[in-house]
């Protein structure tokens, strides 16, 4: 059945491939021409010449059919898993005559699933034909699409035809990104090491910040920045210049994509992550991305496109994280005994490396272990351990 399917498919790709009424067809045709033998009757072969005569035809015209029409793609935008990707085709007919009854095979990648078909009537002289479909997405990634598929069996039915046009496309479908009120991973990173950081969100508070230096008075200064007991000393008003808090720590975020994952496990890890990179940027802390395979990131763009395409496994080309305050997400546990001082861990423990079984692991520095049975946003919100 295997080798039958794939001659027909060749055939029908190559050239024509009869449909069931030009076998039939084809069959009656033998038997006017079989009786025409034995009876020498004129008729009938004049009947079997004629029906002979119309399977050629029908066997030439789907192919012409199809000549000259033109194939177009547009680019798929980027979307967020469960979002819809919007899929835009343009079959243009440049020659005088309409072509009718066409069937159009989009070729998904076979994680999107099987082919999406559409019936086109007919495509009138010299215009255009646009077809927009929408397709949902289960899981994130970077997605391409290489061929649109034109089927026909006009003007007779009796042959199909099929050929194919490169409409090259890549579609990415970025993970989901959690909506984090809070997240102590992120707020008290590197605090060990540091008992000067400030972040950027209590420089709103003119009492709190530090005073750099004192200048006299200028118009327009506002009047809560006046130094009043330098001011009485000096006899004019000093107002203070205070030392203004950019947020200046920066928040390392390491997947630990080079190590083998229990694949519901790295999903989360990649949605933890993307989670707590757009928490960071919201909080105005410069924040960078890092795995395995591409090093640090930076933009949130590169960053989603980078955790869209990370894989667990992957070839580890950018070394080492680097030597400063991290946030590390693992499924490793003996990887976070030699952490940077400072740093903090995700641990996804569903997957026990040999060994670690005989001795336990106990952290020097606090962080999360993660329930895969408990929502993922309320864990990433809790206290650390």
């Amino acid at each position: 059945m295997g080798i039958i399917h794939r001659t027909t498919d060749w055939l029908e790709t190559h050239w024509v491939t009869p449909a069931y009424a030009g076998w039939l067809l084809g069959g009656v045709a033998l038997c006017f021409f079989g009786a025409a033998t034995n009876t020498m009757a004129g008729w009938l072969y004049v009947i079997s010449g004629i029906i002979f005569a119309l399977l050629g035809l029908a066997a030439v015209l789907p192919a012409r059919s199809l000549k000259s029409i033109q194939v177009r793609r547009h680019p798929i935008p980027p979307v967020s898993v469960g979002d819809d990707l919007t899929i835009e085709l343009e079959i243009e007919n440049p020659t005088p005559k309409p072509k009718t009854l066409l069937q159009v095979q989009d070729i998904l990648q076979a994680e999107l699933g099987k082919p999406v078909e559409k019936p086109v009537e007919a495509i009138a002289p010299q215009s255009v034909y646009r077809w927009t479909y929408y397709h949902p997405t289960r899981k994130r990634g970077i997605y391409r699409w290489h061929e649109v598929q034109l089927r026909t069996a006009t003007p007779l039915g009796l042959f199909w035809c099929r050929r194919a046009w490169d409409a090259p496309v890549v579609a990415v479908i970025y993970p989901t990104v959690l909506p984090l009120t809070n997240c102590p991973l992120v707020d008290n990173i590197g605090k060990d090491d540091s008992a000067q950081f400030y972040s950027d969100r209590r420089s709103h508070s003119a009492t709190e910040d530090l005073t750099r230096a004192l200048r006299p008075y200028r118009v327009g200064d506002p009047t809560r920045l006046i130094h009043w007991r330098t001011s009485a000393r000096y006899g004019e008003l000093q107002v203070r210049e205070l030392e203004i808090f950019t947020g200046s720590q920066e928040v390392i975020i390491c997947l630990d994509s080079a190590a083998l994952w229990r694949g519901e496990d790295f999903e989360q890890a990649v949605i933890a992550a993307a989670s707590m990179y757009f928490y960071a940027c919201k909080s105005q802390l410069q924040v960078k991305l890092w795995t395995a395979q591409t090093g640090l990131l930076h933009g949130n763009q590169v960053v989603l496109e980078a955790l869209a395409a990370t894989n667990a496994g992957e070839e580890a080309t950018a070394g080492n994280p680097p030597n400063s305050p991290l946030i590390w997400l693992t499924q490793n546990p003996v990887s976070l005994n030699s952490l940077p001082p400072g740093s903090r861990w995700v641990l996804w423990n569903s997957v026990s490396s040999e060994g670690n079984s005989e001795r336990p692991i106990k952290p020097s520095q606090p962080g999360l272990v993660i329930d895969t049975a408990q929502p993922l946003q309320r864990q990433l919100q809790q206290p650390l351990n």
